[in-house]
């Protein structure tokens, strides 16, 4: 801490140890009858890569695995999670909080489309609504017990990202990509930003990452060559996961059944949480 430090961390780029013990005090406590043992990011650079097709994927294997899983959809005005595991009601208010809809497999949902009166309504709330609503949705649900909470946040480093990183006790993140060299570029922002929050990166996941041929088994690297090794190497990240570009997950998402799939690509990296 420099002996001109004014305690405004608002306005400093420093990254010091007083700087870390600010930024907790940021954080919210759960609603009182939620307990929540680990807070896992999913994120992105940019859109279209994937993300929440990776959160559910990530979330369905955990559950497998015997984890209490919960998914709290952070993307207000794109929520995808309901769509991927046919989830189409509204969730329960009770008179100490709201309650999160259950899938088929036991997975806790909580989504703004869970909450709209129509799931094709609009969102159009400027920022600090859209970072109030997330910070609500911690503080105001009742999760239960939950073994690992997978937050489903919006492409960027914008208002939402920053409200997660700041209130929520985030033990990590995982940084979803595509193998294009401009998203590799927009992928290494969110990982500064993530170093920045002081929060580690658990893995990297390239999505669409090749296509494996049906009747001759080879695989082709689509979208060029990967550069996922080089990204992790460079920032330490300990895993790197690949999914393949396959037509049957994309099924599954837009049908609703996230739950069937058999893609076990993540595992390396659920076998860490």
């Amino acid at each position: 801490m420099s002996e001109n430090c004014t305690h405004d961390c608002s306005s400093c780029g420093e990254s010091c140890s007083e700087r870390r013990t600010t930024l907790e005090d940021f954080r919210e406590k759960p609603h009182e009858l939620s307990h929540i043992r680990k807070v896992i990011g999913v994120v992105s650079g940019k859109g279209g890569v994937g993300k929440s097709m990776v959160a559910s994927m990530l979330a369905v294997l955990a559950r497998r695995r015997g984890l209490r899983v919960g998914i709290l959809d952070a993307d207000i005005t794109g929520p995808s999670i309901p769509r991927a595991f046919g989830l189409h009601g509204q969730a329960d208010a009770g008179e100490f909080g709201l309650f999160p809809v259950q899938t088929a497999g036991g997975i806790s949902v909580i989504s703004l489309n869970l909450l709209l009166p129509h799931e094709t309504d609009p969102v159009v709330w400027r920022g600090p609504v859209i970072a109030g609503v997330v910070k609500q949705f911690w503080t105001d649900v009742i999760w239960g017990d939950v073994d690992c909470l997978f937050v489903d946040m919006p492409p960027g480093t914008g208002d939402v990202p920053l409200t997660v990183f700041q209130t929520l006790p985030v033990d990590g993140i995982v940084v979803v990509a595509s193998p294009q060299e401009l998203v590799g570029m927009i992928v290494e922002k969110a990982v500064a930003m993530a170093d920045l929050m002081h929060i580690p990166v658990l893995g990297l996941v390239e999505n669409m990452s090749f296509f494996r041929c049906p009747d001759c088994g080879h695989e082709h690297r689509i979208f060029g060559e990967s550069h996922a090794d080089e990204i992790a190497a460079r920032h330490g990240i300990p895993v790197v996961c690949r999914v393949p570009l396959d037509a049957q997950l994309s099924a599954l998402m837009d049908l609703g059944s996230m739950e069937q799939m058999q893609e076990d690509a993540l595992l390396p990296l659920v076998e860490t949480l």
